[in-house]
């Protein structure tokens, strides 16, 4: 598809006003520091064909700080996973792991 007929990333696609610019608001959070950060960690099964998948939710910062926190969580429990929406799933049922890993970073954990 041609660049001329997809849409603007932020929702707009034409304005009739010849004075029209868009203030961009995609300023990205400021890292808090590990004390002040309260994560919560689940395990989801729902819409993963029953695969397990453990959640850590409710980061607070810059997208590239939470995706090396993923791969620290990824790492430290051998397995694969993601970052999508500062939100770092890890495969496998491994909450346990997480919050003592995630307890020692200096992260609180519920």
């Amino acid at each position: 598809m041609s660049k001329k007929n997809q849409a603007d990333q932020r929702g707009f696609v034409y304005s009739t006003d010849p004075n029209f610019s868009y203030e961009s608001e995609s300023q990205e959070a400021e890292t808090l520091p590990n004390a002040a950060q309260r994560l919560s960690i689940r395990l989801d099964t729902k819409q993963r064909a029953g695969k397990a998948v453990t959640l850590v939710e409710g980061f607070v910062g810059t997208v590239a700080d939470a995706e090396e926190l993923g791969k620290k969580l990824k790492t430290h429990c051998g397995t694969g996973g993601s970052v999508k929406d500062q939100i770092m799933l890890v495969q496998g049922d491994h909450r346990e792991k997480l919050r003592m890993h995630l307890t020692k970073l200096g992260y609180k954990v519920k």
